[in-house]
């Protein structure tokens, strides 16, 4: 299922909110109605974490995750690592770099197995990130354009990269990659797929402007069709007393 979405007036909710199959980041600030559309779709499955990063907004431009960790720049505040080391899932890991292309979702863009990354990112940081996201990483452009982490989208499922890239490449980056990919436009003809929207294996949430003919293939390429996991099931703690109250038995009157 593929939903629309703007923060505040912005349909580039990609700039603002990271998704993963595993945890959910979106910024502290004035717009319930786009918490509202997150929570509901994902708060059974998976949890959706209120944050800033270096005291920003754009959480989904300064940092990249996947299932099994999270990255983030320098410029991330000790208090705002300790609050995401307290609300993600404790098997997913945390690491901050030092990097000089500190945008780290304009320049990288991954799944759970695979990145593609801007050619100059440092080697220690590609290090990093394969530690920590643990993946396979490849230097990479789209249609001639470095950002790649703007110009694609991926999931372990499929991919939309920019709709310049020739058929060539395409099919040489699936091959790589070992998913399908399509070239496409989000929010009415926008190449800037990685900032128009966010996906994971089940969901994907589009900006305002996406169209139904975008929508329709965010839903194919991604095979966004009951997808969605079951919630966690509920473990209830059974105390002593409850267990006294469950076996004692009072005789009826008469």
């Amino acid at each position: 299922m593929a939903l629309r979405t703007q923060f505040q007036n912005s349909s580039d909710i990609g700039v603002f909110a990271k998704l993963t199959n595993s945890y959910c980041l979106v910024p502290i600030a004035e717009c319930e109605a786009f918490y509202s559309v997150f929570e509901g779709e994902l708060a059974d499955v998976i949890k959706v974490i209120h944050t800033t990063v270096g005291g920003c907004r754009i959480l989904g431009r300064l940092c990249v995750g996947n299932k099994n960790g999270l990255l983030l720049p320098n410029s991330t505040t000790d208090k705002e690592l300790q609050h995401l080391r307290n609300s993600l899932p404790s098997t997913v890991k945390i690491a901050r770099v030092e990097e000089r292309l500190s945008a780290l979702g304009n320049v990288i863009a991954c799944n759970d197995y695979v990145a593609l990354v801007h050619p100059d990112l440092d080697r220690e940081t590609e290090e990093v990130l394969a530690d920590t996201l643990g993946v396979e990483v490849f230097r990479q452009t789209l249609a001639g354009q470095v950002l790649v982490g703007s110009y694609c989208s991926l999931t372990n499922q499929g991919g939309i990269v920019h709709p310049k890239t020739p058929i060539e490449d395409q099919d040489e980056l699936s091959s790589l990659l070992q998913i399908p990919l399509v070239a496409g436009t989000i929010n009415r003809g926008s190449d800037n797929v990685g900032a128009g929207m966010v996906v994971n294996d089940w969901i994907a949430f589009c900006g305002q402007d996406t169209t139904a003919t975008e929508i329709s293939l965010v839903e194919s390429i991604f095979k966004l069709t009951d997808n969605k996991p079951a919630p966690p099931p509920v473990c209830l703690e059974v105390t002593k007393s409850d267990k006294i109250n469950t076996f004692l038995y009072t005789p009826p009157k008469f």
